[in-house]
């Protein structure tokens, strides 16, 4: 194992290098004109699984390629199924970027790149932790089988179909993802669980056309005016969600878990200055990192309607439009929430409104046993290649894939994150700190070890 970390370590510039190619490669999923720039990019982690000594294929979907290889050793061992993503998101607005998005920058101990944390620069940490046992030991302890997609960031609307159509080619004990986080930093974490997510967007629709607000005002429903009322009504003055039975099947913290978030190091004064926020809210009884992590949300992401140009114009809006997302915790059933909303939104309608409830993505909560073989293995392999045992937390975000994987390949997953919160995921300059682009590839080598000694249930 020494002889790979030192291999790691000598050649830590040329994987850096490696990985500034792969962050030059503009593979957003979300925008149409980019779809060369997404061929040429599943070519280059084509290319990359090659390089590491694996068996890789491009298959072709209806939308972005998946890419796939493998390093099949012994059917006795272990099989591990990696999983990342090579498309990003948009790098708008291109005027909050120091430096262009797509031009990889290292300043202050941080590369700088759309992708950089989110996703490229953690699973390259995989092919190139592969690559190493492979030209050091001439292969690996365990078996191996790597899935890059190229539709995370659009909503992974294909992968579940190729999940299904490629249960035997998939088929493996375990699952690895990095894309989450650490906990802070220098504090490496294993997140044990995902919050949920479902996704709407409501429609009113009042008059046939914008109307005079003096000559009408008074005598219609306003599409705005109803919608803001209808949104606002969604949280209460304690925080709680209104929508009625929406924390029936909550699984709450046990005092186990409380007892652990309590032990975390956390500054509420430094959170406020992350964020750029001058006091926390939220759901009373609950740490704001409990409320972020372990709780139930209901959130409106974006509102519309009626004139938003300079200076006035009085009207009546003839329509209005919000997206709104739930996030779940375990028990909670995407369909039954969505229900409950559209139910809450319809109720607090007013007459002579056209209402329009349109229902978008879902997954369920997952939380991952903290007691697993496999999660104390990785607990090995992180606090050799970090210096410290991890934290076990969970992440407010959603994965979808943790839930495919468990539903469609019956397996669990090893969430396994090197970047950090910070790192300006999804906004300008986007980041990831050397030393834990450089950690996180120890970390790797060293799960591949550790994994290999665990004795799979089949």
């Amino acid at each position: 194992m020494q002889q790979i970390l030192d291999f790691l370590t000598a050649r830590q510039d040329t994987a850096l290098h490696e990985l500034c190619q792969f962050l030059r490669i503009p593979s957003v999923s979300a925008d149409s004109a980019y779809i060369p720039q997404m061929q040429a990019c599943a070519n280059w982690v084509l290319q990359a699984m090659t390089d590491a000594g694996l068996q890789a294929t491009i298959y072709p979907t209806a939308g972005h390629p998946i890419v796939y290889g493998e390093r099949l050793v012994d059917p006795a061992l272990p099989t591990v199924l990696i999983y990342g993503h090579y498309d990003v998101q948009p790098p708008d607005p291109l005027d909050l970027w120091t430096t262009p998005a797509f031009e990889p920058t290292i300043r202050d101990g941080r590369l700088y790149a759309r992708g950089a944390t989110d996703d490229k620069g953690q699973l390259f940490t995989h092919l190139k932790s592969i690559q190493a046992w492979m030209q050091v030991n001439g292969g690996l302890p365990l078996n191996v089988k790597v899935l890059i997609e190229g539709e995370e960031e659009c909503g992974g609307v294909h992968l579940d179909d190729f999940l299904k159509s490629h249960r035997e080619l998939l088929r493996a004990d375990v699952a690895v993802v990095s894309d989450t986080s650490q906990y802070g930093d220098g504090i490496p974490a294993i997140t044990c669980g995902l919050r949920g997510i479902v996704a709407a967007e409501v429609r009113l629709r009042g008059p046939a056309k914008d109307l005079h607000s003096g000559v009408y005002g008074g005598s219609l429903a306003n599409p705005v005016n109803a919608l803001t009322r209808m949104c606002g009504a969604l949280i209460g003055p304690d925080g709680r969600v209104q929508i009625p039975g929406f924390y029936d099947d909550v699984l709450d913290l046990t005092v186990e878990e409380r007892s652990g978030y309590a032990s975390l190091p956390f500054s509420e004064a430094d959170f406020l200055k992350e964020v750029g926020s001058g006091a926390v809210f939220g759901e009373q009884g609950w740490s704001t990192l409990e409320r972020r992590t372990a709780r139930p949300t209901c959130d409106i992401n974006g509102i519309l309607g009626g004139y938003t140009g300079e200076g006035p114009k009085t009207i009546i809006p003839s329509k209005a439009m919000a997206k709104i997302t739930c996030r779940l915790v375990p028990r909670m059933t995407p369909q039954k929430v969505l229900d409950g909303l559209e139910s809450f939104l319809r109720a607090h309608c007013p007459p002579g409104i056209e209402f329009e409830f349109r229902r978008f993505h879902g997954c369920e909560a997952f939380v991952f046993d903290p007691t697993s073989d496999w999660l104390v293995a990785a607990k090995r392999a992180v606090e050799t290649a970090f210096g410290q045992p991890p934290v076990l937390f969970r992440e407010g975000g959603s994965i979808p894939v943790v839930l495919s994987f468990k539903q469609i390949l019956g397996i669990d997953t090893l969430l396994l994150g090197w970047g950090r919160n910070s790192d300006n995921l999804h906004s300008p300059d986007e980041h990831i700190h050397l030393q834990d682009f450089h950690r996180g590839t120890r970390a790797s080598a060293c799960l591949w070890q550790e994994l290999a000694t665990v004795r799979p249930a089949r």
